[in-house]
């Protein structure tokens, strides 16, 4: 059975303008055998339609913490978040957003299209639904061609576009994406990068983008979020000036080297402020 009229019933599609994630005082304290660790504090941070935020820290500062809240893979222990206007756990049971992680967790025995038709399968969509969902995103992602390939034989570049297909299949409005370039080398990222912007623009998803790399959180982004060491805080929120069409040599302009020292300024604040 087709179960994709009752999914669409639940997923609230943010209008032009609308806050896809809230947060307020958000905190939250993890509690283990040693004690307490605060992960996150007071953090205030809206998040609009269609934007692309990024957010940048060093390690341990809660950066991919605050992405799994957004996911209601973890839960706050204080203060509030809504994500399109709902809790959290409101929004995954909508499948209301998209998630990739830092590896690209395909199965080995499935092939590529297997791999990214497998959320439609859990979700109910029809054989026909998945074939022509499948055949769309992976001709976004630049994959056509491949359906047939195991992940092994595929790049890890390449793996990686298979499992952001696979968060894009059925079509949430919200993309969260946890360092999903960081293995990779400097040439496959920058053409990823290029490819992840078209793919924005192509979209209009809202994405969240954790990432540690200074040039990629300013090349990519519309927005900045500068992160503390332990506890997570806020310390800086950057609008990018740059233009929405971003060739790889803008990284040379002043307008792009003055953002990413402000970036670079910020993460030494939130240092010395540890």
């Amino acid at each position: 059975m087709n179960a994709e009229p009752a999914i669409r019933q639940h997923a609230i599609s943010p209008q032009p303008g609308q806050k896809v994630v809230e947060a307020r005082g958000l905190g939250l304290t993890f509690h283990t055998n040693d004690g307490p660790v605060q992960a996150l504090s007071n953090v205030d941070l809206s998040v609009a339609r269609g934007e692309f935020v990024s957010f940048i820290g060093p390690s341990g500062c809660g950066k991919t913490t605050f992405l799994r809240v957004i996911a209601d893979l973890e839960q706050p222990t204080e203060g509030a978040i809504s994500v399109n206007g709902m809790s959290p756990e409101e929004t995954r049971r909508a499948r209301a957003y998209g998630y990739v992680f830092q590896a690209a967790g395909l199965f080995p025995w499935r092939t590529i299209e297997k791999n990214v038709a497998l959320p439609l399968e859990i979700m109910g969509y029809s054989r026909a639904e998945r074939r022509e969902r499948v055949a769309r995103t992976l001709d976004l992602v630049n994959l056509t061609g491949f359906e047939r390939k195991f992940p092994w034989q595929l790049s890890g570049g390449m793996q990686q576009r298979a499992s952001i297909a696979r968060a894009l299949a059925f079509d949430a409005d919200l993309l969260l994406m946890d360092e999903p370039f960081g293995a990779l080398d400097e040439i496959v990222r920058d053409h990823l990068n290029e490819q992840l912007l078209q793919l924005w623009a192509r979209t209009t998803k809202t994405i969240c983008f954790v990432t540690h790399s200074i040039p990629e959180a300013v090349y990519l982004s519309t927005r900045i979020v500068v992160m503390s060491p332990r506890p997570g805080r806020v310390t800086d929120v950057i609008e990018s000036p740059l233009p929405k069409e971003r060739p790889l040599d803008i990284r040379e302009t002043p307008e792009f080297l003055e953002v990413a020292h402000r970036v670079r300024e910020g993460l030494r604040a939130g240092h010395a402020d540890d």
